[in-house]
C-alpha cells in the first residue's frame, strides 16, 4: 500500500501545473468530450508508466541530458504551434481526423516521454521494486490531477473564447520549450 500511496501523492502533486495538465485542459476545451479525453489519458498513462520503469532507466543512462532537453524543446514548440492552429471542430461540425480519444492517447503518450512524472515513475519503481503497484499509483495520480484540468476545461470552454485558450496554452508551451532549449544549450 505504501508504494501505491507514495506513487499517487508524488505524481498528483508534481503534475499540478505540468505541461500534460495544460494539454489535458487544451484537449478538453478543443474536443468538448471529457470522457473520451479522460479515456485517452488513462490509456496513454498506463502504457507510458508501464514502460517507464524498464525503458526509462535505459534511456537515462544512454541519452545525454542535453539531447533529451533538446528533443523536449522541439516537442514543446511543436505543441505550441499545434495549439495556435484552430481545429476543424471550431470551424465546422466535422469530426477531427483522429478523434478525441486517439488524439489524446497519442499526444499524452508522447508528452510524457522524458517528463518528470515518467522519471519519477522510474525512481519509484526502483525504490519499491514493484512495477505494478507503482504504475497503478502513478496512473491514479495522473488521472486525479489531469482530471481536474479536463473537467475545468469542459466547464470553461463554453464561457471563454477558444482563441484565448489556444493563445494562452501556446504561450505556456513556448515558455516550456524555451526553458528546455536553454537547458539543452547550457
Amino acid at each position: 500500500m505504501e508504494a501505491i500511496l507514495s506513487s499517487f501523492a508524488l505524481v498528483a502533486v508534481s503534475e499540478m501545473g505540468d505541461k500534460t495538465q495544460l494539454l489535458a485542459f487544451s484537449l478538453a476545451s478543443r474536443f468538448r468530450k471529457p470522457w473520451h479525453v479522460m479515456a485517452g489519458i488513462l490509456v496513454a498513462t498506463l502504457a507510458n508508466h508501464a514502460l517507464a520503469s524498464s525503458l526509462g532507466a535505459w534511456l537515462s543512462s544512454h541519452v545525454p541530458e542535453r539531447v533529451m532537453a533538446g528533443v523536449l524543446a522541439l516537442t514543446f514548440f511543436a505543441f505550441g504551434l499545434w495549439t495556435l492552429k484552430p481545429d476543424t471542430l471550431e470551424e465546422s461540425d466535422k469530426p477531427s481526423r483522429f478523434g478525441p480519444f486517439l488524439t489524446t492517447t497519442l499526444l499524452f503518450f508522447l508528452a510524457e516521454m522524458g517528463d518528470k512524472t515518467q522519471l519519477a515513475t522510474v525512481a519509484l519503481a526502483a525504490r519499491f521494486q514493484s512495477m505494478v503497484l507503482v504504475t497503478f499509483g502513478t496512473t491514479l495520480g495522473m488521472m486525479a490531477s489531469d482530471g481536474l484540468a479536463v473537467w475545468l476545461g469542459e466547464k470553461v470552454s463554453g464561457r471563454v473564447q477558444s482563441r484565448w485558450v489556444r493563445v494562452t496554452a501556446a504561450c505556456l508551451f513556448f515558455i516550456f520549450g524555451g526553458l528546455s532549449a536553454w537547458r539543452a544549450l547550457r
